[in-house]
């Protein structure tokens, strides 16, 4: 008898078996490798959105929770993923300079902005009005730190490589039975895959597809991570990655021409040197309208909860939810309504 079950192992599902963990819960995990969007993603921890100058949600917060946690499992599976680098943003104008300067002002956004701007010193980076440095940034090596987990997972008979098929889930009295597996509880952290699950289906979750190119410059010689029409972030050995797109349409796992036409545009009106794309990866975010995530349990069914819906910054949400989730599942705290997934769960029972 599992206490929990869980199903999907990207940022989302490693958070929560993690958290279960340190609370000394017993669980497995099914993962068939089906979602990539956290494989993909760049994994940048950054809580600005640079676009507009503005405070990622709850970014303070979600900060001093996901870098302790990252730290943590450095230690715990020997190796190093985590990579601390500034992030430039290149103004484009007088005007973004002067927005800049506003946002310093701004309780929230200050600690995070650097007040003097970066004059740019290096010949093959087109930035005319120089830039505004993000303190605090840097990346979670994701494919690394994933790969590794699944292997310590494995390592316990923990791990379950397989598609999770809901049509065996047999709900007990006070229990589920699972092709022969019992658990108590089950969580879904299944990505995009969320829109299969006939228990949260009907949750609005917008697929979001994003995709990067990975490019080869012995000539760049960037040693910081730099925000234009494109985020082009060093990876070591001339290697770079830049991205990403936002496809609203297309749902489809792989890449496709027209997003690797369009970074490669983007890139030659950010960078002078040459360059070669050596690679070219695709994943669906699962984004949500209101831009929070949906966490919380099953309407009608006891015992089956969902933490989804992360977007593009799992890498600093995904601890926050989990030890939210937990705490709300051993009733030590309440979900906060913004995250509480019953925000749709009402308006789609009260229609139907």
């Amino acid at each position: 008898m599992f206490d929990y079950i869980i199903v999907g192992l990207g940022l989302s599902g490693l958070a929560v078996a993690e958290e279960l963990e340190k609370r000394g819960k017993k669980f497995i995990v099914f993962e068939d490798n089906s979602q990539s969007s956290s494989y993909v993603a760049g994994g940048i921890f950054n809580p600005v959105i640079l676009k507009r100058f503005t405070p990622a949600w709850n970014a303070a917060e979600q900060m001093k929770t996901a870098l302790p946690f990252y730290e943590e499992l450095e230690q715990k599976l020997h190796i190093k993923f985590i990579h601390n680098w500034n992030i430039y943003r290149r103004f484009h104008s007088a005007e973004e300079q002067n927005d800049w300067f506003l946002a310093l002002d701004k309780p929230r956004l200050a600690p995070f902005l650097d007040p003097e701007l970066k004059r740019n010193d290096n010949p093959n980076i087109i930035a005319d009005y120089s830039f505004g440095k993000v303190l605090q940034t840097g990346n979670i090596d994701t494919g690394n730190l994933l790969d590794s987990y699944r292997q310590y997972l494995k390592d316990s008979d923990r791990l379950k490589v397989e598609r999770f098929d809901y049509s065996k889930l047999d709900k007990q009295d006070d229990y589920f039975n699972y092709d022969g597996v019992k658990t108590k509880k089950i969580i879904f952290c299944e990505g995009f895959g969320l829109k299969k699950n006939p228990y949260f289906n009907y949750l609005p979750l917008r697929g979001n597809k994003g995709e990067y190119i990975t490019i080869y410059s012995e000539d760049l010689k960037l040693d910081f991570a730099v925000k234009s029409s494109v985020f082009l972030m060093p990876m070591g050995n001339n290697l770079y990655k830049a991205g990403a797109t936002y496809d609203h349409e297309d749902k489809t796992p792989e890449t496709t021409s027209k997003a690797r036409e369009k970074l490669v545009k983007d890139l030659k009106a950010l960078i002078r040197c040459d360059f070669d794309v050596v690679d070219q990866e695709a994943g669906i975010r699962p984004a949500v309208a209101d831009r929070k995530p949906l966490v919380g349990p099953h309407p009608e069914i006891d015992n089956i909860y969902c933490c989804n819906g992360f977007g593009s910054r799992g890498v600093l949400i995904a601890p926050n939810m989990s030890k939210a989730l937990l705490d709300y599942i051993e009733g030590s705290a309440e979900l906060d309504p913004e995250i509480d997934l019953n925000r749709f769960t009402k308006k789609h029972y009260v229609s139907n």
